[in-house]
């Protein structure tokens, strides 16, 4: 398949997203990852995005929250987005849900007037989106990462893209 209808979640989703998620993952962390998440500053409106099967089941989705990119703990930091998790049923995989649920997020998120997002994950997956290697603008985490696998997507914007050590939504645990 390659054309995925996709939209933002909606309340009667919520339990189709987990059982994407819990059939994504070895364990189901991410999944209550996704419910934490939910209830913290944060979840922004309009930045969790499914994408449906031909039969209108959700089969993808992808989250962007809340973080801020910053040096120290005085310092508040700049906003930016995390993406985490992406996720598609198994059936499914490799078929373009999981790209489509990402390529929508961002697009939301650019017409939101966000300006950055950080993903930790594949190296060779998250490119084809336009994320690089996150160390060449400066962008950190607190723990060992390999740094091919943390990267950043400036979404617009001008000025300087903001530096320093990413601080994730406290759901993340990190």
């Amino acid at each position: 398949m390659t054309d995925w209808k996709t939209r933002p979640e909606t309340d009667q989703d919520v339990p189709a997203v987990r059982r994407v998620v819990e059939a994504a993952f070895p364990t189901s962390e991410e999944a209550d990852l996704v419910d934490a998440l939910r209830k913290d500053a944060a979840w922004l409106p309009g930045l969790s995005w499914v994408a449906e099967s031909p039969d209108g089941q959700v089969a993808g989705y992808a989250l962007l929250t809340r973080c801020q990119i910053g040096n120290g703990d005085t310092d508040r930091g700049a906003d930016a987005l995390a993406l985490a998790p992406v996720a598609v049923l198994p059936e499914y995989q490799r078929q373009g849900a999981g790209g489509a649920a990402v390529r929508a997020a961002l697009e939301a998120a650019r017409e939101q007037g966000e300006r950055l997002v950080v993903v930790l994950g594949h190296p060779d997956y998250y490119p084809k989106f336009g994320f690089g290697r996150a160390s060449a603008m400066g962008i950190r985490t607190s723990f060992e990462v390999p740094d091919e696998a943390l990267m950043a997507l400036v979404l617009g914007g001008s000025g300087p893209v903001p530096a320093g050590t990413i601080r994730y939504a406290a759901p993340f645990g990190v």
